[in-house]
Order: C-alpha cells, then sequence, then structure tokens
C-alpha cells in the first residue's frame, strides 16, 4: 500500500516550474513536489523516534566527555540526580558550572514523587529504563533516515532543486538583514515573493541538510565498535569516540532547535496554509492582485 502510494505521488508531474512562471494575479501556487513531501512526512516520524530513542540511550550514562575514553570526574556535560536536605535535586552540569534543574532534568516528577532521570519518561522511547530496546529503536529509525535522506539528495541533485531553491544569491545575501527584521516584526512575504524561500530559510535548510544531518549520522556511525573496525579513520576524524558522541549530542540538539523555530514559524505565518501545502502541495498564495509583488 505504502509502495503504490508513493510511486504514484513520484510519478505526478512536479507543477512548480510552471507555477513560478505565472503572472501573480494567480491565487494557489504548487509548492511542494510529492517527493519532497514524502520524505518530509518520514522524516518527521524518524526524527521524532530518533530524538526520544536517542534520550532513552542518553540515560543510561547521562555524561559527555571529549576525547577517546571517558573523564568521569571532568564530564562536559552532565544532567545527574543529587540528595541534599530538602531532597532529590535534578543538577545539569556544563563545562563545570552546575544549574538546578529540578523536575525537568536530572529528577523528574513520576507518580507524584521526583524520581532521579536524565531525561523524564514522556520524552523517551520506551518509557521505562531499557538500554536495549533503545538501542533496537535507534538504530531502526536512523537507518530509515540515512535511506529516506539519500532518496530526497538524488532527487535534489538531479531535479536542479538545490541549486534553484536553496542556493542564495548574492543578492538575497546583500538583503539578509533586512529579512531578519521583517521576521522579527513577523512580516512574512507574499504574492509572487511567497513562492520561493527566503534567505533566512535557504540558509537553514542548507546547514541542516548538509552540516547537522551529516554530522548526526557520521558521528552515529563512529560510536559503532563496529563500524570503527572496518573504518578506522572516523575516529581519528573526530578525535575519538567520546568526542563523537558529544558532537552527535550538539548536532542533535541544533536539529531540535531547528525543528521548534521551523514549527514557530509555521504557526504564525499560517499553519494550516502551510500544513496543506505539505500534504497536497499546493499553496495559497491569498487574494489575487495584479500588483502583490511581495
Amino acid at each position: 500500500m505504502i509502495a503504490i502510494l508513493a510511486s504514484a505521488i513520484l510519478l505526478e508531474p512536479d507543477m512548480s516550474a510552471v507555477a513560478a512562471d505565472a503572472p501573480v494575479t494567480e491565487r494557489w501556487f504548487r509548492r511542494h513536489a510529492g517527493l519532497v513531501r514524502v520524505t518530509h512526512w518520514i522524516n518527521v516520524l524518524c526524527f521524532t523516534l530518533l530524538l526520544m530513542s536517542g534520550l532513552q540511550i542518553f540515560n543510561a550514562h547521562p555524561a559527555l566527555y571529549t576525547g577517546q575514553q571517558s573523564d568521569f570526574g571532568h564530564p562536559t556535560l552532565a544532567i545527574r540526580a543529587r540528595q541534599s536536605g530538602l531532597g532529590v535535586i535534578g543538577e545539569t552540569m556544563i563545562l563545570g558550572r552546575s544549574f538546578d534543574t529540578t523536575g525537568v532534568l536530572g529528577a523528574s516528577r513520576e507518580e507524584g514523587q521526583l524520581t532521579p532521570r536524565a531525561f523524564p519518561s514522556w520524552i523517551t522511547v520506551p518509557s521505562y529504563q531499557d538500554l536495549a530496546t533503545g538501542q533496537r529503536w535507534h538504530f531502526f529509525f536512523a537507518w530509515l533516515l540515512v535511506i529516506n535522506g539519500l532518496a530526497y539528495l538524488a532527487w535534489g541533485f538531479a531535479t536542479s532543486r538545490f541549486r534553484r531553491d536553496l542556493l542564495p544569491s548574492g543578492s538575497q545575501l546583500r538583503h539578509i538583514g533586512a529579512e531578519i527584521l521583517d521576521h522579527l516584526r513577523l512580516r512574512f512575504p507574499r504574492g509572487e515573493a511567497a513562492k520561493r524561500y527566503n534567505v533566512l530559510q535557504q540558509l537553514a535548510y542548507l546547514i541542516v541538510v548538509f552540516v547537522l544531518f551529516p554530522l548526526v549520522i557520521l558521528t552515529g556511525l563512529t560510536m559503532s565498535p563496529g563500524i570503527d573496525s572496518a573504518l578506522p579513520q572516523l575516529l581519528a576524524i573526530f578525535g575519538g569516540r567520546q568526542t563523537a558522541r558529544l558532537i552527535h549530542f550538539v548536532a542533535a540538539s541544533g536539529l531540535v532547535l531547528f525543528v521548534v523555530v521551523h514549527l514557530v514559524m509555521v504557526l504564525i505565518s499560517g499553519v494550516w496554509n502551510n500544513i496543506r501545502s505539505m500534504l497536497t502541495g499546493w499553496y495559497d498564495l491569498g487574494r489575487p492582485r495584479r500588483n502583490d509583488v511581495g
């Protein structure tokens, strides 16, 4: 069923090039091709479960280090619980500085009482502590994400989409300051300007597609002893297994930040219009006006 649906969507004509040349009096614009929509929703599923299973794995040893070996006395980041006169306290330590994060990180409220746990149960898969199950979930969706990403990259290069849609022009880069101010004022493009990504979207997507996702994948492979035996160069590139784990965590946090900003922008710029365009491909440019040039 899924294969038939995917085949039907992939074979549908991509009308984006036609719509881009249409007059500004049009209202409906074909914003996303079929493969973009399919890979987007697969990414949503994969990233959600990778995040939740990854936090389950992190909870098994909630500390990060640099180098090849764990330096238990000097972690770069640690999330832990400790006893005090007031009871259990959650504590997050970053670069030697500690912060009280009781109730959120280190010690979360479970069944009415504070329980020592780096990340709370509601955000991990499974919800109870089970490293082996978390790893199985993580590895399965990691490979699904890789296959999905390769399909998207192959399509993007074959159709020149990356060059056409994601590479900012010199003019766009020169106006990046104005674009930032427009976003801070919640002024979003309309009409013809809404047909293309703005420079902030282009730079964000380039960083996600060509920096953060590759880092997450490569550092994940570096943490695998089996992969290390076949490709020991990965350990040298990332400065050891513990440094790779730290980079993996930071890159994944960068992806989480991107998703949060992305969701906020979707909500404030027109939630239904944005969701509809990612479900059907069609984006509503608004009431047609001949002089609406963004």
